[in-house]
Order: structure tokens, then C-alpha cells, then sequence
């Protein structure tokens, strides 16, 4: 699962491009978006007597898209259509979403009604029962203007879980989608002692998050222990809640919530993604990282490319750092084995074929020693190993961008060069000597050392 800006921007061919490229490389099943509620989409509006009047000929072109190019939508409720707004609050964001609950809960269950029977009318239940609903983005923050902020978000809530149910009980819905690993445990038991259905929880939390805001503490958590730490937090709240079987869907996450070159455009985050996989396995049953692609406008139209956008690809589809981690890492295996180590997997796959990673992580933009690593097969060796690296040298495409100037127009021949320096090179083959491999991974190195008894 990914995340991805918001609705409209589905609808361009750049996202769509982007979206193929990493459905190759990860097999991604979900996409979740803000926004599907905005006036830009055209679904709510009202005449001249204050009647609703509904328009979904954008919502089926952006789910109709999704579905060609094989994902499902995670359907994000938000934002609030203008003329259903209680008052005119705006998000900073530059697309100016309208943050304020409805002025009328009648009309908020209509269109909550109106737009799920619209999607099970055009694409069946069968289908849409896969999909998921989550209700509003971070009502925590900014993006919600309720007073009291908790109680007004869980109205809001209650009417559109209540409104989905009533269309088909098969439907899945959930929430509180907070940022900062905030309410859960409020969340489920507001749910549980009112009835209120709730098929999974959500939150959300950045590498960068304060220990204050999910922890109440001041202690300092590093960038790569902030996300599993938080998982862990709300893992365990559902675990002893009243409903201890909620599956936990991570719906936003990556090592910084800033435009920060130096983290989500470098090489840095193979190892922090890396990392991040080791300590949140077996916490949670789905994790969405923030976004998949720069087509992306929070701040604004992108003003040229690894701005430290969060996406996979940047402008320009050129693949960063982050899309070849993923790329490696998803050739991990299917079962997870032992070892004594912070800074490795092991795995193997069903065929029997082991595969593992290992990384050296400093912090973004420092420098670093390499590391040395030693693999040691204890009973029967495998024969060979073929060894693949993500690293500063290695598919760093934000390294051939700033060799060629840092040009903020890139010309078509440039993001060419920048595509081919993305590619990774071809496997290392290493024969095993006395049944061990030792490799050299440079600072925010990754390596997939994929090991085999013939060839």
C-alpha cells in the first residue's frame, strides 16, 4: 500500500506512469489519497433551495484508473465540499481543502450514502468489499477544526461508519487516521461502548515526529526508531482494548514529514527502510508509505526535481534511491529467520533459496566508514551469491543530478541520462569460500545477497 497526494492528481498520465513503475517493482495492492470530497472533483453541490446535488463522473475516472493499472483504492473520506461546510476554515495546503465538519449531518449521511451506493452500483460489492473507508486524514491536527477536536471527530465518524454500514455490512470502515500515533485507544473504546462499527484502526507518524507529540516524553528518538516505536504503541493498545483483534493499518509513513533532500531523495533510505521493515514485523497488517510519487502538490507546483519530495519517483518519473531499496527488498523471502543483528534480514523463500539484507546506516548528508560484513553458513553452504547494492554509487539518481548542475528544468536528453543512472547494475557473482561471503557496504549502503546451490 501507498499513499498519494490527492484525488485529482490520479487523473494525470505522470501519476499513472509513476504508479506502473512501482506496481512493477512491488506488486502494490492499495492507494490512498486525500481529497476525494474536494469541489476540484465536483461531487457535492447544492441549488438554489439548498438540495444536494451529486456529480461522480471525476470519482469513476480516478477509481476506473486505479483499477486499470491493477491497485484498489484506500478510500480516504475528506475533505468537506465547500457549500456543506459548517464554516470556510482552508488548509495551508496549496490546493486549499476545506477543513470544518459539515453544517448539517443529515446532508454529510446522504453523500457518505450516496457516493458508497454509487461505487457498489458501478463496480459490484464483490469488488468494493475489498476496498477500505477511512474516515477524514490527522483530525488530530490541522486538518480538523471541530472544537472539541476528539469529540466532534468522533460524530463525524459515527455518521459516515453508520452510513457505509447501512449501504452493505460487508464494507469495511475505520479510523481515526491520526497523525502521531494519536486516540486509538480513546478511538476503540468510544467505538465499542456506542456500537459504532469499526472493521480497522489507522494512524499515522514520520521519522522526524517529536517524543512530546506521540510519546509524551522528552526523551530523543532517532529517525529510525520514531515509526516502529509508535506501531508498537498502538499495537499494543488494541491488543488490550476492548477489541483486541482490529487489524492495524498504518495509513502514512516515511523517515521525514519535510522536504528534506538529504533523507527522501538519498540514498539513506535504503537502510532506513531497511531497518524499519526488521522492527515493525509482525506489529501491523498494512503499511502505507508516503506517496509513491512526486506528481504531488502539498507546497505547491514542483519546482524541479529531489526538492525532498516523499515519493518514489521524482518529477520527471526518474527513479530515486528509495524506488531501488523497495526494488531489493521485495525480493525478500516469505519466512523470517533468526539473527543477531540490528542491521540485517534474513529470510527464505518458498523454493528454499535464502535472501538477505544487509545495510550500514548513518545519519542523512553525514559521512561514514563502511562497513564489513561477514555471512557464515553454519551447515550446508550455498555454492554462490549473488550480491546487489543500492548505495551512493549504485542507483542514485540524485547523485547524477547534481554531477550534471542541479538543473531545475532538466532538458528530455538529462532526465534520460538521470533514468539510466538509476538503473542497478547487474548482481556481483561471488563463489563461497569455506562456507562464507564478507562484503564492504559504504555509508547508506544497502545490499540483497540472494544465495543459491547451483546456477
Amino acid at each position: 500500500m501507498f499513499g498519494s497526494g490527492r484525488a485529482a492528481l490520479t487523473l494525470r498520465d505522470s501519476y499513472r506512469r509513476d504508479l506502473r513503475e512501482v506496481k512493477q517493482i512491488t506488486a502494490v495492492e492499495y492507494v490512498r489519497f486525500h481529497a476525494i470530497f474536494h469541489d476540484e472533483i465536483g461531487v457535492y453541490d447544492e441549488d438554489t433551495q439548498g438540495k444536494p446535488i451529486y456529480n461522480f463522473s471525476y470519482v469513476d475516472q480516478v477509481y476506473d484508473g486505479l483499477l486499470e493499472n491493477g491497485v484498489r483504492p484506500f478510500v480516504e473520506l475528506s475533505f468537506m465540499p465547500k457549500k456543506l461546510a459548517a464554516s470556510p476554515v482552508l488548509h495551508s495546503f496549496w490546493y486549499k481543502p476545506t477543513v470544518a465538519p459539515p453544517k448539517d449531518y443529515v446532508k454529510w449521511d446522504d453523500l457518505v450514502t450516496h457516493f458508497v451506493r454509487h461505487l457498489v452500483d458501478r463496480y459490484g460489492i464483490d469488488e468494493v468489499s475489498q476496498w477500505y473507508f477511512e474516515v477524514w486524514n490527522e483530525p488530530n491536527i490541522d486538518f480538523w477544526v471541530g472544537e472539541p477536536k476528539q469529540a466532534t471527530y468522533f460524530e463525524l465518524y459515527d455518521h459516515a461508519a453508520r452510513a457505509i454500514k447501512a449501504v452493505n455490512s460487508r464494507l469495511r470502515v475505520g479510523g481515526p487516521a491520526t497523525a502521531q500515533a494519536a486516540w486509538a485507544d480513546v478511538f476503540i473504546r468510544h467505538c465499542a461502548e456506542n456500537q459504532i462499527p469499526v472493521d480497522f484502526v489507522s494512524s499515522h507518524v514520520y521519522g522526524n515526529d517529536k517524543s512530546e507529540d506521540v510519546f509524551g516524553t522528552h526523551e530523543t528518538i532517532p529517525r529510525n526508531r520514531m515509526v516502529c516505536r509508535a506501531v508498537g504503541k498502538v499495537h499494543e493498545q488494541i491488543k488490550s482494548s476492548p477489541m483486541p483483534a482490529l487489524p492495524l493499518v498504518w495509513s502514512e509513513f516515511n523517515a521525514s514529514y519535510m522536504n528534506e533532500p538529504d533523507v527522501t531523495d538519498s540514498s539513506y533510505m535504503g537502510p532506513w527502510l531497511a531497518d524499519t521493515i526488521r522492527q515493525c514485523d509482525g506489529l501491523v497488517n498494512e503499511m502505507s508509505f508516503w506517496t509513491f510519487s512526486d506528481v504531488f502538490e502539498e507546497q505547491g507546483v514542483v519546482k524541479q526535481p529531489f526538492y525532498g519530495g516523499f515519493g518514489l519517483m521524482a518529477a520527471g518519473g526518474i527513479p530515486k534511491p528509495s524506488y531501488n531499496a523497495f526494488r531489493l527488498l521485495h525480493q525478500l523471502g516469505d519466512e523470517r529467520l533468526d539473527v543477531a543483528s540490528d542491521s540485517v534480514l534474513a529470510t527464505r523463500r518458498k523454493d528454499g533459496t535464502m535472501v538477505i539484507a544487509a545495510w550500514n546506516m548513518v545519519s542523512p548528508g553525514a559521512e561514514g566508514p563502511p562497513k564489513e560484513v561477514t555471512v557464515v553458513f553454519r551447515q550446508k553452504a550455498p555454492a554462490q551469491v549473488d550480491i546487489y547494492h543500492v548505495d551512493p554509487h549504485h542507483g542514485d539518481s540524485r547523485r547524477a543530478y547534481q554531477a550534471m548542475g542541479s538543473p531545475q528544468y532538466p532538458t528530455q536528453a538529462q532526465i534520460r541520462q538521470l533514468r539510466a543512472a538509476a538503473q542497478l547494475p547487474p548482481p556481483e557473482v561471488h563463489d563461497l569460500k569455506n562456507g562464507s561471503v564478507t562484503i564492504q557496504i559504504p555509508a547508506n549502503g544497502l545490499v540483497l545477497l540472494e544465495l543459491r546451490n547451483e546456477r
